[in-house]
């Protein structure tokens, strides 16, 4: 019996590492780093808001739609066009598994996000749609250090 706790625990504890939930600045902060602001005309903002709504940052976020596709990571990318999974995957447009986007590191989300917003803009994301167009998403970045300096500085 103490075994099979012993184990329940190992996978327990796995499943706890492999998954990453970013605090705002942070994300914002490896964003930038990354080369998301204003990649694909989308501004740092509304990336960290984006990703705020469709994932609340998790790396681990992982939801099954209507259409029987799964959005995965910490961008919500979707199986049916973007990765490759057991379901209804067509495209494979981002030439990946889509286990690949559930990882702590989101180096293949982030590229994988580049290509989804190079080929369809922010507009491919429903969270961005719903709660971050055409709105005031400058508080997402307020304070993270990333913000652009206004022009009197340069006075």
């Amino acid at each position: 019996m103490l075994k099979l706790q012993l184990l329940v625990l190992f996978f327990v504890g796995a499943a706890v590492v492999q998954a990453r939930v970013y605090e705002r600045c942070e994300w914002a902060r490896l964003l930038k780093s990354s080369g998301m602001d204003q990649f694909a005309k989308i501004s740092l903002a509304d990336w960290v808001c984006m990703t705020k709504w469709e994932s609340s940052y998790n790396t681990s976020a992982k939801n099954r739609n209507r259409n029987n596709s799964t959005d995965y990571g910490i961008f919500q990318i979707n199986s049916k066009w973007w990765c490759k999974d057991d379901g209804p995957s067509k495209a494979n447009g981002c030439n990946i598994m889509c286990t690949a986007l559930l990882t702590d590191d989101p180096t293949v989300a982030i590229n994988c996000a580049k290509i989804v917003a190079k080929q369809q803009g922010a507009k491919a994301w429903v969270g961005w749609k719903t709660h971050c167009e055409g709105k005031d998403v400058s508080p997402y970045i307020a304070g993270c250090g990333v913000e652009m300096p206004s022009d009197s500085n340069f006075l």
